[in-house]
């Protein structure tokens, strides 16, 4: 029997939100006939208006029926359907319904509102996480997933990480070999290395003025370096003192904060995502002691390297 997915949206959604996995699951229906049932589904059916101006066509949610699979789609109009009381009441009946509750970016805020992340780890758009935390005390949300499975839920990150999400569930329910052929024909990664952080980082400190958006660059190619304030000043030509004013004032950080920021989200990265020893990714990022990289994990991440490699396993 076809498992029907359930893709929720609203006015001023993010349309990639719904069509990469639309896309994701018309694919593997391919290569495994019958494998899917999509429908697009909105508050009172019909057609919506995405943020971009485009139009996608959609069912009355609340003639939907059994689904096995709901998405809830972010964008601009999260806000808005918060508020809704139809698309809470559905949400909140479709976790006791379905047999997987997903959202993709700032569809997590919907899911949210519903009542159905509370004590969930979640995850959202590296720019909306602390927000996400703010309004919902009760999550535990994690910044640099690229998606997270907490039991029957699953949440994702910024926008094409819907894609990713989708990958995962066709994995789950197919096997991982057709959902590396989706991700072949779709031209992407089956798993995407790295978590989030390798988006946001050099973004965020590149901000202000661009100064030194070359500098770090380089400061991310040669993390196993000695880069103190003085290296660091000489490759920028200028005086140390000078180096350091003008560098916190245009990245917002000073240069030892956004050095230790690098390498941590680097570590991170090659702890998730390999299998190297945690001792040989302390060297290779520039920590050297494996125990001055787990106390920087801490701080960080509030969880050692270990189980941060544990639970992306599990996933």
């Amino acid at each position: 029997m076809a498992r029907h997915i359930g893709i929720l949206i609203y006015q001023d959604f993010q349309i990639l939100d719904a069509s990469g996995p639309i896309t994701a699951f018309e694919i593997a229906a391919r290569h495994q006939a019958d494998a899917y049932r999509l429908a697009i589904l909105s508050a009172s059916g019909g057609p919506v208006r995405s943020s971009s101006g485009a139009v996608l066509g959609s069912e009355p949610a609340s003639a939907a029926g059994a689904l096995d699979t709901l998405i809830v789609t972010g964008g601009r109009g999260c806000r808005r359907a918060m508020e809704c009381p139809e698309i809470r009441a559905f949400v909140a009946a479709q976790a006791r319904g379905a047999r997987r509750l997903c959202s993709v970016c700032s569809g997590a805020f919907l899911l949210a509102a519903a009542g159905v992340l509370d004590g969930r780890r979640v995850t959202t758009h590296w720019r909306r996480t602390e927000e996400l935390a703010r309004l919902f005390p009760r999550l535990l949300v994690e910044p640099d997933a690229i998606h997270i499975r907490d039991g029957a839920i699953w949440t994702s990150a910024g926008i094409t990480a819907g894609i990713d999400l989708s990958l995962a569930l066709i994995a789950g329910d197919l096997g991982e070999a057709v959902a590396r052929r989706v991700a072949q024909e779709m031209v992407v990664y089956y798993r995407r290395p790295g978590g989030q952080s390798q988006f946001s980082a050099l973004i965020e400190m590149g901000g202000g003025d661009g100064r030194f958006a070359g500098l770090l660059g380089w400061m991310r190619d040669h993390l196993d370096a000695r880069l103190t304030v003085e290296v660091l000043a000489e490759r920028a030509a200028m005086s140390p003192r000078h180096f350091s004013r003008a560098f916190s004032r245009s990245v917002g950080m000073s240069p030892a904060r956004a050095v230790e920021r690098l390498r941590l989200e680097t570590a991170r990265e090659r702890v998730e995502h390999s299998s190297m020893p945690i001792e040989a990714i302390a060297g290779m990022v520039g920590f050297h002691d494996p125990e001055r990289m787990r106390r920087a994990f801490l701080r960080a991440f509030g969880q050692p390297p270990q189980a941060l490699r544990r639970s992306a396993q599990a996933q």
